[in-house]
């Protein structure tokens, strides 16, 4: 009976510890815009922040004149309260008492808060963390799991269409690839 018990406490250590299955970001976005992103022409570096300027108010949001799929904050209803896992880069908001990140956008590819244009509002997730990472570089992309909500978002810098109630946020490994 010992023997038994502790090879279940093994088993479900072993599942408390196992990291979710990995959220892709297109699954953000509803089908419609999938293809419509697809069918998208090139886009242009032109503009204010590819010129290396920013508006008072920031470089991510975006500018006019862009395909509409650039702008959807189209959501995808059956994510909302879904535990999820997904990897990508922090765009810093706001930090605690001692540096640690506490609140930031998540985007899909690196530096996408100076590159034009910015992901639409369906592929940023708003991750707040009460426990705060300390974010030594933007480059450096995350793994963050937790509860995924449909909410809107609109600050100076951006808009999302998703929030994160983060569990656990930890720096991609080399391993982990």
């Amino acid at each position: 009976m010992r023997r038994l018990y502790i090879a279940v406490l093994c088993v479900w250590s072993a599942l408390a510890h196992a990291e979710l299955p990995e959220t892709d970001w297109l699954a953000l976005m509803p089908a419609d815009d999938q293809q419509a992103l697809e069918a998208m022409p090139e886009i242009t570096h032109r503009g204010p922040e590819g010129d290396g300027t920013f508006t008072s108010k920031g470089g991510l949001k975006q500018e006019p004149g862009l395909p509409a799929v650039m702008y959807s904050a189209k959501t995808v209803a059956r994510l909302d309260g879904k535990q999820i896992r997904i990897g990508g880069y922090p765009v810093p908001l706001e930090s605690d008492a001692h540096g640690r990140s506490t609140q930031f956008f998540l985007v899909p590819y690196p530096g996408a808060c100076i590159h034009v244009p910015p992901p639409p509002p369906n592929q940023l997730i708003l991750v707040r963390f009460a426990k705060g990472i300390q974010l030594d570089d933007i480059y450096t992309p995350l793994w963050v799991s937790g509860t995924l909500r449909v909410e809107k978002v609109s600050n100076d810098l951006a808009d999302a269409a998703y929030a994160l109630n983060a569990a656990t946020v930890r720096v991609v490994q080399e391993s982990d690839l």
